[in-house]
């Protein structure tokens, strides 16, 4: 037995995380996100096989969600910047509101009750789906991103939310950047680099979160090094990492492949599924 688990079950479930970073990875370069939206409740049914308690189980899955996202996110920016897609002004003005977002978000994910940002996750991910859904593009915050402290603002709620989601911020940031009239195309771009931002801090803090998860539960082998460190589990990042590396370029030269309304409609689609996800999960009280 290894973290609780018997061989075929070990197997089995490394079969399902490889076959899922594949997927994170495709997604990541098609719409400039990190993948967590499809990891972590993935991660979650592991942990659950693995035998890692309830208390410790979610912070688990976003920690390592965001661990895997900084090889993916690199990727997808590197290959959406030799494509002259990303808006640079945008990253210079949201680096450091963005970092700030996820050190607080890092400080506060134990203490935040999970309801409240399920309920925000689906606000968020189906305003998206219907904006793109429904191309009204009279829909607007306005006819450009705006210069000053709100933007400051809008880059601080990316990082917290994203961190206490376990996202690579791509789901917020591709909202702002279309509601102020930005293009499809750029906005996935520029959000692969807003993931980057995100998901390196975040999990350096989910790190230093999780580090005396081990000591609590010493009878959880998934929690233990070198299986896990902190709320960052090695086992899932080292099986996960490979083939999201592989597919996220695949993914990139999908969406520049794609029209403009092709683009929205499959975005759009996207998030209105993982909206619903964290809906039906609200209505069943969990």
């Amino acid at each position: 037995m290894v973290a609780g688990l018997d061989p075929q079950e070990l197997i089995e479930l490394a079969l399902l995380l490889i076959a899922v970073g594949a997927l994170s990875g495709f997604l990541a370069g098609v719409f400039g996100i990190g993948g967590g939206a499809i990891l972590v409740p993935v991660f979650y049914e592991c942990f659950r096989l693995a035998g890692v308690p309830l208390e410790v189980r979610m912070p688990l899955c976003i920690g390592t969600s965001l661990a895997i996202i900084i090889p993916t996110s690199l990727s997808s920016f590197r290959a959406h910047y030799n494509r002259g897609a990303v808006d640079l002004d945008i990253l210079r003005r949201w680096w450091l509101p963005v970092v700030l977002g996820v050190t607080a978000g890092s400080v506060t994910a134990r203490f935040a009750p999970e309801r409240l940002f399920k309920i925000v996750f689906v606000i968020v991910a189906w305003s998206a789906a219907a904006r793109l859904l429904l191309a009204r593009d009279t829909w607007k915050l306005g006819d450009d991103v705006p210069k000053g402290f709100l933007m400051r603002v809008y880059g601080f709620f990316v990082g917290l939310l994203s961190t206490l989601m376990g996202v690579g911020g791509g789901l917020f940031a591709n909202l702002l950047m279309t509601f102020y009239g930005r293009p499809i195309h750029q906005a996935v771009a520029t959000s692969s680099a807003i993931a980057v931002l995100i998901s390196i801090p975040g999990a350096i803090g989910y790190v230093y979160a999780g580090w005396p998860a081990a000591a609590r539960f010493p009878d959880v082998t998934a929690l233990q090094a070198p299986f896990a460190l902190g709320y960052v589990s090695l086992i899932g990042a080292v099986l996960v990492m490979p083939t999201t590396l592989i597919t996220a370029p695949l993914g990139v030269r999908a969406a520049h492949a794609m029209s403009k309304r092709a683009l929205e409609m499959a975005f759009g689609t996207y998030m209105f599924i993982v909206g619903g996800r964290f809906a039906i999960s609200l209505l069943n009280g969990q």
